[in-house]
């Protein structure tokens, strides 16, 4: 009997830690997670929708998204991730240099409830100092893998000195089955100043070749935001 009880409390408090654990995952899908964590998916614009990039830079998709954004004189933030920005370090420089600002998507794309609190520090250290190095500032943003932080996890990144950031919707341009019309459509549908629209320019980590939607989706994208009198504003 007592086994048992001692058995059942164990699994209890195993239960109740992984619970706290994950305790701030649900952010990434409900506005009011967000609040209560403190955790910004809005940009403070009267008239601004944050529009956002992650997982780049990317040697085809990062260009185009860059050209398709000049084309629409719209600004945006990339998050980048800082194995990707090693390898191109010259494409994040270049994100800067044409207006937009970036944040820190990690050194690598690993789920943040899945590592421990020592490994997601030393991603957050060398990714800060990957995009510092490339880009010639220190991020200020950031925003993990996934949209998944561990309560550990999200005190660690504002001890850091980052702000997390997520967002309000999003256009599912990493999936295989996104079109240019799924992912405007899902963006742009009763869009509201504020919101924080997340996209991505690049597959390394989603189904590949992706970002030729999201390419594809943007002009349809900034030209409805036109339309509602809604500027693409950084986050």
């Amino acid at each position: 009997m007592r086994l048992g009880l001692g058995r059942r409390t164990l699994v209890a408090a195993g239960a109740a830690a992984a619970l706290a654990h994950a305790s701030p995952a649900p952010a990434a899908f409900n506005a009011h997670a967000r609040t209560a964590l403190g955790i910004r998916g809005t940009v403070d614009r009267r008239r601004g929708v944050g529009l956002s990039f992650d997982d780049g830079p990317h040697p085809q998709g990062t260009g185009a998204v860059l050209e398709r954004l000049a084309e629409g004189r719209a600004r945006a933030t990339f998050f980048l991730v800082g194995e990707q920005v090693e390898r191109r370090p010259a494409l994040a420089a270049e994100i800067v240099a044409a207006g937009h600002e970036v944040g820190l998507h990690g050194y690598t794309h690993r789920c943040h409830l899945w590592l421990a609190p020592r490994q997601v520090g030393d991603d957050i250290r060398r990714g800060a100092a990957a995009l510092a190095e490339a880009t010639g500032r220190p991020p200020r943003l950031h925003r993990p893998p996934f949209g998944l932080y561990s309560a550990a996890t999200l005190r660690l990144v504002r001890r850091s000195g980052l702000e997390p950031v997520l967002w309000s919707r999003h256009g599912r341009d990493w999936s295989r089955l996104a079109t240019p019309h799924s992912i405007a459509r899902r963006l742009v549908t009763n869009v509201r100043a504020g919101e924080v629209l997340l996209l991505h320019d690049a597959d390394h980590y989603a189904a590949d070749g992706s970002w030729r939607r999201t390419v594809a989706a943007l002009p349809r994208l900034l030209e409805a935001l036109e339309r509602a009198k809604l500027e693409a504003v950084p986050v």
